[in-house]
Order: structure tokens, then C-alpha cells, then sequence
């Protein structure tokens, strides 16, 4: 039977305002105590209940990943759902991908994770799922138009129960995975003391082979390295155990494990669009011709690839929410971008999870009859950055973008130029891109070309051209 509403929670009923940084393009984050409180959360629970409640649902699944302050904006998140009469379903401390899984596996109306991905320790954040649909843009401004005029749904409050899915999901994830019992394979895994953590043990008795596991102690201050596996500093560790133990490759995913890095077993780094390629291999085999999305930040060789492969190579915006929209309209079997968020449409849900891009990989691994970095040899030898982010003011990053990519225009000198966002910019023998981070105050660069020298004569015209508006960029191949 539905609880009846405490009186407490009448007194929330007032309209709330949030800080206006936090509602970000694709999920609500911010600094937790400065721009994000328990109150936020309660009013990011009554308005994202709301949404669901006139979509015609009265059940949502919420997840929270290990940060100190996941556990708290939690409960704050879950009263708001009550309060407007939402059935909540709460899961064990996990990945993010593990709420996906627990929304689509059990029909959940939707889904709301707590976590603060890849940000420092002091941010959080919310990330959610509306009718299996990703809750970014409009959507994300139509929370914070709802909790400003306190125009939440009204009627008995909701009930609680809790749901260990992590069984279910760990058996999901390990159904894809296709041994190859002529191999003995070697893996090193680093959880960076993200939520991943929470379940890697259970993955990896699961699975075949000799398997070494990094910091998969769940611990929100992230003491060994930060959770962000496209910085490469953060893959010191994983390439050392790669090298100690003769492994044939090496994984490690982000602090909620949406996202994935890799190295080979030479400990060399395996960018996010070479591992489009790969993945792109088995996929279009069995699915000749299909669509996929890659994103702005993404080498011109994978697309290149993808076309002589007979795929379509579709480049569109970065963000993990706008990538899966994409995937979705195009039917695309398989999608990702730069930053490892990659998405499967064939066999898997369409969502993000690092954890599954593992086992895939693995596969890919498994099917080939010489080491990981025999896969790439084929591929063209650039030079290339990793993405380069710059700090700049959160208010003004997105003007800062405008006005470098006007003058970024004006200095193309017969370039191409792609505006789908901020700006890209491509020549015979290179390219660069510029644009704001949806999820930090920073401005992020890439750049690669075909030489050292050419790579070079780029980043003395990027330089040129941030140094207009008092940035500076060290050089990224020093």
C-alpha cells in the first residue's frame, strides 16, 4: 500500500532553484557543498518524477557509484521520487551501466544514477534514463523549469524496496564472451577504485585465463590514480602490471565505468577511435553496410576505415546522451566517441558500459591469431594528441569557443571546416579541434597529423590562435 506522505516532506514543496552550472548538456553535476546539495538533489527527485509520472510511469531504478557524498544525495534523490509519488527501486553501490542494465533488463519507467564519473573527488552528479531514452538538453532545462515553480505532481507517496541485480548483471555481461580454448589469456584490469570495482572480482572468476586486478577497493577520494583513462598518466600502473606479468592486454575504466581505456600488451595506449576500428571489424561483418557514429573528436583514419570496410561513418557532437540519441535515429549497430564512451546496438542495449566494451574486446583479442598490437599494425602511423583540456571560466567557456572559432575560420586559409561542435579544422596533412566540455570548465583540444613537423606547424596555429584570448597551451608532444 502507498505510504502516507510524511509531513517533513510537505515543507520541501516550496520552488527551488538550482545553480544554472549544473545543468549541464547531458546530466545535472557540480561541485558537491558549493553547487550541489542534498536539497538539490531532493528537487532533482520531485521534478525528475514528475517527467515520469506524466510520461505514465510510477516506477524508477537509482543507482549511486563510491563517492563519500553518493550515499546522502541518494537518499535525498529517493525522498524526492516518493514525495511525488514515484515507486523507487534502489540498487547496491555500482556502475553506472549497471543502472542501465537494472532499467531495461526489469522495464524500469526510468533510472536516475548518482555519480560524479570522471570529475574529482568533490564533484557529483545525476545521471538518468526517462522510458529508455537519455534525459539531456531541453529535457535537463525542463527539471530546473519544474523545480523553479515547484510544479511537482501530487499523490500518495511512494514506496521503497532494494534490488541486488549485480548476479544478473555479471551474467549478462559474460554471456557475450566468446573463448577461444587454443589461448591462455592474460589480462590486467584497473578499476581505479571506481564503481566498477564493486563487481570486477566477479567478472573476471567468470571468465577464462589468468587475470590480474588494480585497485578494485571502491574508495571516492581515488588514491592511487584519478579515474579518467584517456589521461594517460592515469595508465602508468596498468601498463607496469601489463609488463610484470606478461599480459596480453591491459583495461581500465572510469570512476562509474561508462567508459573504457586500453593497452596492448606492449603497453603501448589504444586510442577510443582505434578501438572503434577493431570493434567495427566483427560488427560490420554481421551487419554489412550499417551506420556508425563516431564523434568530432575522433581521428579522420577510423572513418576512413569504416568506409573501406563498407560501413557508413557518420560523425556527429560529442556526449555520451547525444551519440546514443544519434545511434538511435541512425540504427547504428555500434557507436562511440573519443573520451571511451562506446556504445553497442547489436547484442547489447545501446548504453554505454565499459565493462561490456571489455568482454568484446576480449573477443576481438581472442579471434585474432597474433598479439594486440599486430591488430593495428595495418593502420596508418600518425601523430597525435591525446584530448588536451584547458581551464577556463565555466561561465564563459562556450563564448570563449564562439570567438576562437570564428577566428579559427578566418585563418583556415582553404582548410576544411566542421562547426558540428565547436570547431574542427582539416587539412591534407592534419587537423585539430576545439570545443567546451559539457562535464568540466575547460576548453578541449586534439590535434594530429601525418608527420611530427606537421603536427607541430598545427599547434603553433592553434597556440596563435587561443593565445587571443590570454590561454596557453603546453605543448602536448613534449
Amino acid at each position: 500500500m502507498p505510504q502516507p506522505e510524511p509531513e517533513q516532506e510537505n515543507k520541501n514543496k516550496k520552488p527551488h532553484n538550482f545553480d544554472p552550472s549544473i545543468l549541464r548538456e547531458y546530466d545535472i553535476r557540480g561541485i558537491v557543498g558549493k553547487t550541489v546539495s542534498d536539497a538539490d538533489a531532493w528537487a532533482i527527485g520531485a521534478s525528475f518524477g514528475t517527467l515520469v509520472r506524466r510520461a505514465g510511469g510510477t516506477q524508477v531504478v537509482v543507482g549511486f557509484d563510491g563517492r563519500h557524498s553518493s550515499p546522502p544525495l541518494s537518499a535525498a534523490v529517493v525522498k524526492g521520487l516518493r514525495t511525488v509519488g514515484i515507486n523507487v527501486v534502489r540498487l547496491p553501490l555500482g556502475p553506472t551501466p549497471m543502472t542501465y542494465f537494472a532499467a531495461k533488463d526489469r522495464q524500469f519507467d526510468g533510472a536516475i544514477m548518482i555519480t560524479g564519473s570522471h570529475n574529482p573527488p568533490e564533484y557529483n552528479g545525476f545521471k538518468m534514463v526517462l522510458q529508455n531514452r537519455s534525459v539531456f538538453g531541453d529535457l535537463i532545462q525542463e527539471i530546473g523549469r519544474i523545480s523553479a515553480n515547484a510544479d511537482w505532481e501530487k499523490g500518495d507517496y511512494g514506496t521503497e524496496t532494494e534490488l541486488d541485480i549485480r548476479a544478473d548483471y555479471v551474467n549478462r555481461l559474460v554471456k557475450d564472451y566468446v573463448a577461444n580454448p587454443a589461448r591462455d589469456i592474460r589480462v590486467a584490469w584497473d578499476a581505479g577504485n571506481g564503481a566498477t570495482g564493486a563487481i570486477l572480482k566477479d567478472i573476471v572468476t567468470k571468465l577464462p585465463g589468468n587475470h590480474f586486478v588494480l585497485y578494485d577497493d571502491v574508495d571516492g577520494d581515488f588514491p592511487n590514480h584519478h579515474p579518467d583513462p584517456t589521461v594517460d598518466k592515469n595508465l602508468v600502473d596498468l601498463q607496469k602490471i601489463v609488463a610484470e606479468n606478461n599480459c596480453d592486454i591491459g583495461i581500465a575504466f572510469d570512476g562509474d565505468g561508462d567508459r573504457i581505456g586500453i593497452v596492448n600488451e606492449k603497453g603501448e595506449v589504444i586510442r577510443c577511435d582505434t578501438m572503434m576500428i577493431l570493434y567495427c571489424r566483427d560488427v560490420l561483418k554481421r551487419h554489412p553496410g550499417a551506420t556508425i557514429v563516431g564523434d568530432v573528436k575522433c581521428s579522420p583514419v577510423m572513418f576512413s576505415e569504416i568506409e573501406k570496410m563498407g560501413g557508413n561513418p557518420i560523425m556527429w557532437k560529442t556526449g555520451h546522451s547525444l551519440i546514443k540519441t544519434k545511434m538511435a535515429e541512425e540504427k547504428s549497430p555500434l557507436s562511440g566517441e573519443l573520451s571511451g564512451h562506446i556504445f553497442f546496438g547489436d547484442s547489447w542495449y545501446g548504453f554505454d558500459d565499459g565493462l561490456y566494451c571489455a568482454i568484446r574486446m576480449l573477443n576481438v583479442m581472442n579471434a585474432a591469431e597474433g598479439p594486440m598490437s599486430a591488430l593495428t599494425a595495418d593502420l596508418p602511423e600518425l601523430c597525435s594528441t591525446p584530448e588536451v583540456r584547458l581551464e577556463v571560466d565555466e561561465e564563459k567557456k562556450f563564448q570563449t569557443v564562439e570567438k576562437l572559432a570564428n577566428l579559427a575560420k578566418e585563418k583556415a586559409e582553404g582548410a576544411r571546416v566542421i562547426g558540428i561542435d565547436g570547431v574542427r579544422v582539416e587539412y591534407d596533412y592534419g587537423w585539430w579541434l576545439l570545443r567546451a566540455s559539457n562535464t568540466q570548465n575547460a576548453l578541449t583540444i586534439r590535434m594530429e597529423a601525418d608527420t611530427k613537423k606537421n603536427l607541430t606547424k598545427i599547434y603553433d596555429a592553434v597556440q596563435d590562435i587561443i593565445r587571443t584570448e590570454g590561454l596557453d597551451l603546453t605543448n602536448p608532444m613534449q
